[in-house]
């Protein structure tokens, strides 16, 4: 083997790989959260949308997002994830656009309900696409690249928002936000290839070496049938579960940071913007690091429920000093948002690893689902406890109890097993030639 060219492989697939789906999940990723800015600009006063329908209104979209996660993933694996996000790029862009011109509320709902239905595919297909792309050893550090998009583009996002409300209104906020992904996916279809077979980068030797490790990975998986047998397994119903307290915990957090920062006395949205990107600094640090060291360890459950704890902790520690100490309770909302976004890449790592292909990215999408409802649960409850109680106590102690019940579920997830005569941990290599 020679070590430079193997070396020099690998570090191919991650240059020209990870910049593009990083792009492609930023995209889909501001065109979901930027909706908060719109709540907090004035959107609910120029369309007379009440503080129930504005919490319905931010949570419409996870609804829409529950329904067609297990058939997009389906496709993604036996067809296409290429042209699966390809057409979601374009649609996704035209109906963020359109929050954009609507002068009803009954319009914003059906734009926000379909605005999640088409964004429903691209999570679990751009999963599937890197376990085509990347072994178990790297996998946790790709899956972070992904989803960093979540956050970095909420502290890009929440900055420049912060300036077009400001500048120019909600409308062409939203409006100009939405043009990058029509744009990018000409982009996404030109540079992309499904499997590494359809690669024209890769020579013959890098195609037979990546397929020969991916291969021997599946060779230590127990078998399973179809998708019904994966969804009966615990291990998938407890991180269905896991995943659901999860994300009422995250988006709750998400929808609603800039209103609960632009409650403060004196607060302007320009100051909110950046306020607002803060724990995603964090959060972007605390990724990178835990991926790193699970991927370093192979142990994924460890790099997951103790930052859920710090997550739950410190919501709890927010809520003790309530309002009147309104920057030691930001500070730990920056704790609270980091430490719940730290544990994704080791955290989609699992699936992959506990069940065959043929069923991985069913189960992946089943998961990914019941976080949409859990989703779509905090950033309802979330606004609903904001606007009845007339505070933000009731709703920190609701996401704080929500991580805590995600952080125990994780203790308890057991390892999958394996078939007898497992072989030893695949080597990525490439022939001299």
């Amino acid at each position: 083997m020679n070590n430079n060219k193997s070396g020099g492989f690998v570090a191919a697939r991650w240059l020209r790989l990870m910049p593009i789906v990083f792009i492609t999940y930023s995209l889909a990723y501001l065109d979901r959260a930027n909706y908060s800015f719109g709540a907090a600009a004035g959107m609910a006063k120029d369309l007379q949308i009440t503080a129930s329908m504005s919490s319905l209104l931010g949570a419409l979209f996870f609804l829409g997002y529950f329904f067609f996660q297990v058939p997009g993933a389906h496709y993604a694996e036996n067809k296409s994830a290429k042209k699966l996000v390809f057409w979601s790029l374009i649609l996704w862009g035209l109906l963020a656009a359109a929050t954009g011109i609507v002068h009803n509320v009954h319009f914003l709902i059906v734009i926000r309900f379909c605005l999640g239905v088409v964004e429903s595919a691209v999570m679990p297909a751009m999963l599937v696409f890197l376990s085509h792309w990347f072994t178990k050893k790297e996998r946790s550090r790709a899956n972070t690249f992904l989803i960093l998009g979540n956050p970095v583009t909420v502290l890009w996002m929440s900055i420049v928002s912060g300036y077009l409300v400001s500048s120019v209104g909600w409308r062409w906020m939203f409006i100009i936000e939405g043009l990058p992904p029509v744009i990018w996916a000409f982009f996404w279809w030109k540079l992309v290839n499904d499997k590494p077979s359809e690669a024209k980068w890769l020579t013959d030797e890098d195609k037979k070496a990546l397929d020969g490790a991916l291969q021997e990975e599946q060779k230590g998986l127990k078998p399973v049938k179809n998708y019904g047998e994966a969804f009966k397994s615990p291990l998938v119903i407890k991180l269905c579960l896991q995943y659901f307290f999860w994300s009422i915990g995250v988006y709750g957090f998400v929808m609603w940071l800039p209103s609960i920062i632009k409650s403060a006395p004196d607060m302007n949205m320009v100051t909110t913007g950046w306020l607002s990107s803060v724990p995603y600094v964090l959060a972007v640090v605390g990724m990178l690091t835990a991926s790193y060291f699970s991927d370093k360890t192979l142990n994924r459950k460890i790099f997951v429920w103790p930052f859920l704890m710090i997550g739950a902790v410190a919501f709890y520690a927010s809520y003790l000093l309530g309002a009147d100490h309104f920057w030691i309770s930001f500070i730990l909302l920056v704790i609270a948002g980091g430490a719940m976004y730290t544990p994704y890449g080791p955290f989609f790592a699992i699936m992959p690893e506990i069940l065959p292909r043929n069923v991985a990215g069913g189960a992946i999408a089943l998961v990914n689902s019941m976080g949409a409802l859990g989703s779509f649960a905090g950033s309802y409850i979330v606004g609903y406890l904001n606007g009845s109680t007339g505070g933000f106590g009731a709703s920190y102690i609701f996401m704080a109890g929500s991580l805590l019940l995600s952080a125990i579920l994780t203790m308890t997830v057991g390892k999958a097993r394996k078939v007898s005569g497992q072989q030893p941990e695949p080597k990525l290599e490439v022939s001299a030639r």
